[in-house]
Order: structure tokens, then C-alpha cells, then sequence
């Protein structure tokens, strides 16, 4: 399905655990040289150990993407060294593990979660941009989640900046549309991360039938289904594909439950 990676450079923010990482690696199987970034210094390093274990061609790069001057010194280090930049991936993310009642909701922590999630997508584009335009056909991922379109009690700060990065996706690619740079975004539902984590937070996920059973598809989802829809979607045979979002979640948002 995915074409076209082979020594192209791929940029994937939050890589170095969980979903971020799942897509780093099938990026890179693909033939892709893929920047792993992520603020996670010892995460960053197992990552980076495993996959050049692996013979993969990556690399490892430490940034806080909520924060301005570390995004632009990335971009300058990439830029020195790749000169142009395929796809762009906005991963990183925080603040759904902190449900907070209204009431003891501190404005800056609601602050700190939008400025991850949603501002750091905007920057990393932003900073990008040069880079990106020097690629034929370039990409600009964005990872959202369900979240934005349903929520559990309690998770004003990710649901709110998931719900502005899904509204980001679509301003971004018609903004963009003159630079011929594609921007869509994924949705992920129930994602097993347990695997994918670095050594000291890694465990076995253990699932009920219940939680089986909560997805049409009788599972919960694994880094590899989204990684997979991210190299479609940032491939070239997706190219008449801009401005959408794809719900990956086994059907879970669409199953009516009255009990």
C-alpha cells in the first residue's frame, strides 16, 4: 500500500514510546530515515538503541514541543543535516491520565496540556514549513483522538485541545493548499500502549472480555493499526486526500450502548 519512503526523511514528534513509537518503526521498515523527538531523554536512547539494533535508519532529537526556542532549534539541527523534510508527524501529546473535577482545575495545567497537544502541532508546522516545501508531495500528520468528539467526565484539557487539533487539521491544509502540503489527521480510540513503553513503565496488557467486547471488532487496538493508516495517509497514493480525520478506534464510536 505505502510507496515511496525509501531514504525519505520523516519527523515523528512524541516517537520515542506508545503510538509515536509504533509508527517510527513502520515508517522506518518502509526504508524511511525517520528523527525520533521527544522530551523523554531515557526513552529517546532505548528507542534509538533498539531500532539501530535493528540495522533502522534513525535518529534521536530532544525537545519539549511546548516550548518555542527548542522547537526552532530542532528544525535548524534537521535542517543541517537533512535539507528537506517528507512528512511530519505531530504525536507528541499529554493530560488524558489526569482527570481533574472542574473545580480544582488549575489554569495552568489546562494551560500546559494545550500548549502540547495543540500549540506544539502548530509551531512544529510552522518551523517545518521550509523543509517541507522542499519535498515533492510532502505530508503533515496530525494525531488526534476520539476524545474529541466524546468524552468521559473530567478530561476538559485533552478533550478540549484534541478538539482544536482536529479543527487545526482542516485550517492547516487549506492553509497550505498553495504549498501543495497535504495535512490530514488521525483519530485514535483505545490504544494498548503497554508494550510499546520505555523498560521502566512497560507492562503486559491484560484485557476482560468486556473490554474485548466494547469494540465491534472484538479487540482494543494496537500502535500498528495506526501506524499502518499513517503511512497510507502520508503516502503518495493518498495525494487526493487533505483536510480529513480518520477515526481508528474498531468501531467503538459508532456502537450505540444502553446499559
Amino acid at each position: 500500500m505505502a510507496e515511496g519512503y525509501k531514504d525519505k526523511i520523516v519527523l515523528i514528534t512524541g516517537g520515542a514510546q506508545g503510538i509515536g513509537l509504533g509508527m517510527v518503526k513502520t515508517f522506518a521498515r518502509e526504508g524511511a530515515t525517520v528523527i525520533i523527538v521527544d522530551c523523554d531523554q531515557e526513552a529517546g536512547a532505548e528507542a534509538l538503541e533498539k531500532l539501530t539494533q535493528e540495522k533502522l535508519k534513525v535518529q534521536f532529537e530532544l525537545c519539549d514541543v511546548s516550548l518555542e526556542n527548542q522547537i526552532v532549534d530542532l528544525f535548524k539541527t534537521v535542517g543541517k543535516t537533512h535539507k528537506k523534510l517528507y512528512v511530519l508527524v505531530n504525536n507528541a501529546g499529554t493530560g488524558f491520565q489526569k482527570p481533574v473535577p472542574l473545580e480544582e482545575l488549575l489554569a495552568s495545567d489546562f494551560d500546559r496540556v494545550l500548549a502540547v497537544n495543540l500549540r506544539g502541532p502548530l509551531l512544529c508546522t510552522k518551523y517545518a514549513l521550509p523543509l517541507l516545501e522542499k519535498s515533492n508531495a510532502p505530508a503533515v500528520l496530525n494525531i488526534t483522538s476520539t476524545r474529541a468528539f466524546m468524552s468521559e467526565p473530567d478530561t476538559f484539557s485533552y478533550s478540549a485541545s484534541k478538539g482544536g487539533l482536529e479543527a487545526l487539521t482542516h485550517s492547516l491544509a487549506i492553509s497550505l493548499a498553495e504549498k501543495r502540503i497535504r495535512v490530514n489527521a488521525i483519530a485514535p480510540g483505545w490504544i494498548e500502549t503497554g508494550p510499546w513503553e520505555k523498560a521502566s513503565k512497560r507492562y503486559e496488557p491484560k484485557h476482560s472480555k468486556a473490554d474485548k467486547e466494547q469494540h465491534p471488532v472484538g479487540r482494543v487496538g494496537m500502535p500498528e493499526d495506526i501506524a499502518e493508516a499513517a503511512l497510507f495517509l502520508c503516502s503518495e497514493n493518498a495525494g487526493f486526500i487533505t483536510g480529513q480525520s480518520l477515526i481508528i478506534d474498531g468501531g467503538m464510536t459508532v456502537k450505540m450502548i444502553y446499559k
